[in-house]
């Protein structure tokens, strides 16, 4: 579990000491076993991360390949946002992607 309030370079990692099985309801709880919350499953294993936004799962047998991507991502808006602070943005792709779609512009 990680906490972000500003900015992740200044995120303190926090976690559970222990777990404890819920005994408050009907008994027993259990431990390792699959959850759901909101309509999303959670299996044991898998990866549980929420910012502001929102709360995502990631099935531990994929956590690879969405770190890939994520990665990859990541840098792609870094070198955009570099390029942009740089005055190189070329946003001429928006226009193509546009006109591809038969989009009407205003005139």
């Amino acid at each position: 579990m990680l906490k972000v309030d500003k900015e992740p370079s200044q995120a303190a990692p926090a976690s559970a000491r222990a777990i404890t099985a819920d005994m408050s309801r009907d008994g027993p709880g259990e431990i390792n076993v699959p959850i759901a919350i909101e309509g999303m499953v959670i299996h044991p294993g898998d990866l549980v991360m929420g910012d502001d936004d929102g709360v995502v799962c990631v099935r531990f047998d994929d956590t690879e390949h969405v770190y890939a991507a994520t990665k990859a991502k990541h840098e792609a808006e870094t070198r955009q946002m570099e390029n942009m602070l740089a005055g190189h943005n070329d946003r001429a792709w928006v226009d193509v992607a546009l006109k591809k779609i038969k989009c009407k512009f205003p005139t």
